[in-house]
């Protein structure tokens, strides 16, 4: 049989044109860079994880744990200005002033004084009547 063409309709071999990767970004977990590499696939984005993806070391550490992330070179500009735009909403999320003030004391200090005052008096007064 004759070795299979990138012509033949029977070919089970696709030819694909190798596409120039750059490094992202890197980041330490697994779980985070894919995390990362779903975000960017969701906005239509080519995403390469390189790195200690699969690790069977469940605990790693340092360099061990590094997972890099590629895309392709024309996409890295807009990928770049994707995973800048996460970070921005996340800090956002975290000082989140937009919040109306909430009350700082929701029981007035002067009844927790008064409470705190009452237990204070009252449990040794209870002990010596219960004692006699």
């Amino acid at each position: 049989m004759p070795p299979y063409t990138a012509g033949d309709a029977d070919a089970a071999v696709t030819l694909v044109n190798p596409v120039a990767m750059r490094r992202l970004t890197s980041v330490y977990g697994s779980f985070r860079a894919r995390v990362m590499a779903a975000r960017l696939e969701s906005e239509g984005f080519d995403v390469e994880l390189r790195g200690a993806v699969d690790n069977p070391y469940r605990l790693t550490v340092g360099e061990m744990a590094r997972v890099d992330l590629y895309v392709p070179e024309e996409q890295l500009d807009d990928a770049s200005l994707v995973l800048l735009v996460v970070e921005v909403d996340e800090a956002d999320e975290i000082l989140d002033d937009d919040r109306p003030p909430v009350r700082a004391h929701p029981v007035p200090v002067s009844w927790v004084a008064a409470l705190v005052l009452f237990l204070l008096i009252a449990g040794p007064i209870a002990l010596l009547v219960r004692w006699y």
